[in-house]
């Protein structure tokens, strides 16, 4: 009966600890840092941890389990570069830009410029930023490194996921010539690399997640304002310009903007006020919650599109701990992948299920902590010798020590054996 006051106690604190951790609201996090509004265009920010926990009781990493995203890139879309460039040119073909609008069009155009054949594609920061995690990696866990540990990395098979992986392990192997390094990028593994699960996206989008989202969005977009500087002819823009589509556009482009060289030349953030980029962002969190949270709108079931790369991370571990020596599997992908997981997993409460939308930010659902260019997963796993079997583990999400579903007096490290019980279990439940 003491055991189980004792962990209903620690259930208590541990959402407690994320309702305080949350009390610093998004607009607080904007005022200190723009680029945190960039929800999915973020480019990788680091660690804000710095020191780690020390293990318990003298177990050492031997073992590391990884799925990162790829590194910054350019945006995938020609249009989202040429619609907005084009919508600006005609008005002041017209002769209706402001000043504003003219100087706005310049640096679209520069950034339409730089993007030309190169959509989708990662940029020079992109490669940068999986060289530093890679770095960190090594120097954080050097005892998973050592010798010629064995290192197998895969990749999906889109170019800026390749190259992700091509420098991580270019980083890895400068730090250490002797790792054994195999490497991968094949159709044959993207039933769990890049998995779409068809029946659950045809889901997503019912009457009641629509008219939640429609309701929300009415209720918090201010762009009126930001788009009518740009023009100096309020008829001309009414009648057109669809000011809340030229709106989105350059909103995803100021967002996306850090990750290009030419974030050391220009800004667009320039445009809007401090309420409207915290209002663009509100709507873009609810989307993405909507569509890869655990939504109970549309059943609570999207975070099972991982559930192939869930699978595959706990059996590649069972058969890694059976070797003296396993080092480290590594996986490269997307964005897509990296938010599921981490709400399947229900990483630091992203697992929560929440049907008022205006909760989402009091309740610590910020989409900037979770995938942002480069995010990444690490399990990292530890144990005294090949002899102990007690293994622990411990997850880090973009490289800070994560809490888990799991009650562990010995947190952020959780035994293996319950943590592997616990993802089977939920995983055999899924219908």
């Amino acid at each position: 009966m003491k055991k189980i006051h004792l962990i209903a106690l620690s259930l208590i604190i541990y959402h407690l600890s994320f309702s305080s951790a949350a009390a610093q609201s998004a607009r607080d996090d904007f005022k200190n840092d723009t680029h945190l509004s960039a929800s999915n265009y973020l480019a990788y920010p680091g660690p804000t941890q710095g020191k780690l926990t020390p293990a318990p009781d003298g177990k050492k990493p031997f073992y590391i389990s990884h799925y990162g995203r790829h590194g910054s890139r350019y945006l995938i879309n020609p249009s989202e570069y040429k619609r907005p460039m084009e919508i600006l040119q005609a008005a002041d073909k017209a002769g209706k830009l402001t000043p504003l609008g003219q100087d706005v069009l310049r640096r679209v155009k520069l950034m339409n410029e730089e993007s030309e054949k190169r959509l989708g594609e990662l940029t020079p920061l992109g490669a940068q930023q999986h060289k530093q995690i890679a770095r960190r990696m090594f120097e954080r866990f050097p005892e998973v490194f050592e010798g010629e540990a064995n290192i197998d990395a895969k990749s999906t098979i889109v170019i800026r996921c390749i190259l992700s992986m091509e420098n991580a392990l270019q980083q890895l192997l400068l730090m250490n010539p002797k790792l054994h390094i195999t490497h991968d990028a094949s159709e044959h593994d993207m039933w769990y690399m890049n998995y779409t699960d068809r029946e659950l996206v045809s889901k997503r989008h019912n009457f009641e997640t629509e008219s939640a989202y429609y309701s929300f969005m009415e209720k918090h977009r201010d762009y009126l304002r930001a788009m009518s500087a740009l023009f100096n002819d309020q008829e001309y823009m009414e009648q057109n310009v669809d000011a809340w589509q030229l709106n989105n556009y350059l909103f995803k482009l100021a967002s996306n903007l850090q990750s290009s060289e030419l974030h050391k030349k220009i800004t667009l953030y320039d445009i809007f006020t401090d309420d409207e980029i915290y209002s663009n962002w509100l709507i873009i969190n609810a989307r993405w919650y909507m569509e890869y949270g655990a939504c109970p709108l549309n059943g609570g079931t999207q975070p099972y599109t991982q559930r192939h790369l869930l699978r595959n991370i706990i059996e590649q571990a069972d058969s890694c701990l059976r070797l003296k020596k396993p080092g480290a599997t590594l996986r490269f992908g997307h964005e897509t992948m990296v938010l599921p997981l981490t709400c399947l997993l229900e990483l630091d409460n992203f697992g929560i299920q929440e049907r008022n939308l205006e909760r989402l930010e009091s309740k610590g659902w910020l989409n900037y902590k979770v995938f942002p260019m480069g995010a990444n997963i690490q399990f990292v796993f530890y144990r005294k010798d090949f002899a102990d079997k007690d293994i622990l583990v411990k997850v880090l999400l973009n490289e800070n020590e994560a809490r888990l579903p799991l009650h562990s007096s010995i947190e952020p490290y959780y035994k293996w054996s319950e943590v592997r019980e616990y993802y089977l279990n939920k995983l055999d439940a899924y219908k």
